[in-house]
């Protein structure tokens, strides 16, 4: 089967090029073709094009970069006819997914979406979109499955995939000892710091997370560099402010950090899932924030308080993101009753998650779905 793919930022290139390693389990025939990351690549799939130039965030950032938006949708439509898929596979990136999730129905290419849209959060119009576009949703979240049946859609809970990520990392990973030493770090407690992916985002979290360094001298902080980027950017933000770096280790960070401070998105859950406490941190652009609070109506940002729907995690947004609140909150996670409880609740967090071999249930329900649509 020839399958084109499409993950718009770095946690959607992971999870795509472990549902890759599963297809070509089950299709030995499996030919890919993506936009996504260096991982996908590596998985074998033909790298159309980078995430790094598809993140825009923020209403505000979006708008600017319109004329970009609007030419790579054009090149991405263009390619996919020229590839003429079995199935184009869909992971989250909902503004541009679903424009060509509606351009392949109409082209009578089959349609999948893995890691649905969060129109639970907002934009619950959406669904309808969905419905008409999307031949097949595979959900990764718990309450994602109810959501969608009360608006008559139904879609498979296939689990979340960072489980089967972190299981396999936790398999390979070296000894604490061994790794700071590779690292050339001091043999003192780790706090990870995690800006994000995106250079906008990066620029405005990393000040604002390491302003909290000098209240912490018996710590170490270090920051986790995303693979997308490069380290001179990071030191471009340093000046002469002497912190560690360590690019593309962000599960050798967790696995030895003792807290972490971590930008909102989906490290806040890869975070929990190695039981670091964390504090969650956004800020952004000023009207795309006001914008988005209008227009939002779930009451967390980070996916560790959705998924248990009540405060396990402090969430700093905005104006409560500066360094007297951070200092305050990182301080409560250290040591004492307020970490221990958090590390309780990170135990029931990952029972709610569904268990192993989401990877293998997606590509397997992507594969059964193309053969009962092909007969």
């Amino acid at each position: 089967m020839r399958y084109y793919i499409i993950a718009g930022e770095a946690s959607g290139d992971l999870h795509a090029a472990n549902l890759m390693r599963e297809l070509k389990e089950l299709d030995q025939q499996a030919e890919f073709r993506c936009w996504g990351g260096d991982l996908m690549k590596e998985m074998g799939a033909h790298l159309v094009k980078h995430y790094r130039d598809l993140a825009f965030m923020g209403f505000a950032e979006v708008v600017m970069n319109l004329r970009t938006i609007l030419k790579n949708l054009d090149v991405c439509k263009s390619d996919l006819l020229s590839y003429r898929p079995d199935v184009l596979i869909l992971v989250d990136y909902p503004g541009f997914n679903l424009r060509m999730a509606k351009f392949a129905k109409e082209a009578g290419i089959r349609v999948v979406y893995y890691i649905s849209p969060q129109a639970w959060a907002w934009k619950e119009s959406r669904v309808h979109t969905i419905k008409k576009v999307v031949d097949r949703m595979l959900v990764i979240l718990p309450f994602e499955k109810a959501f969608y049946q009360k608006h008559g859609y139904a879609v498979e809970f296939v689990g979340h995939p960072l489980l089967d990520e972190i299981a396999m990392q936790q398999q390979i990973a070296s000894s604490r000892i061994t790794w700071l030493e590779q690292q050339q770090l001091l043999d003192r407690p780790v706090i990870a710091v995690l800006p994000g992916s995106r250079k906008q985002e990066i620029t405005t979290m990393l000040p604002l997370m390491l302003s909290v360094v000098k209240h912490f001298p018996q710590y170490q902080f270090v920051i986790g560099a995303a693979p997308s980027q490069e380290l001179t950017f990071y030191r471009s933000l340093l000046g002469d402010t002497k912190i560690a770096i360590v690019k593309g280790q962000t599960y050798e960070l967790l696995r030895h950090a003792h807290a972490a401070l971590v930008t909102s998105g989906t490290a806040t859950l890869e975070t929990a899932l190695f039981k670091v406490p964390e504090v969650v941190c956004y800020k952004g652009n000023r009207i795309s924030y006001w914008i988005a609070r209008a227009l939002i109506k779930i009451r967390f940002i980070s996916l560790v308080n959705l998924i248990m729907d009540r405060e396990v995690v402090k969430e700093l947004i905005q104006d409560e993101l500066n360094e007297r609140n951070l200092a305050t909150e990182l301080g409560r996670i250290l040591v004492g009753p307020h970490r221990d409880a958090m590390l309780t609740d990170y135990e029931e967090l990952k029972n709610r998650l569904g268990g192993a071999g989401a990877s293998k249930k997606a590509a397997t329900a992507i594969v059964q779905f193309y053969t009962e649509t092909a007969r």
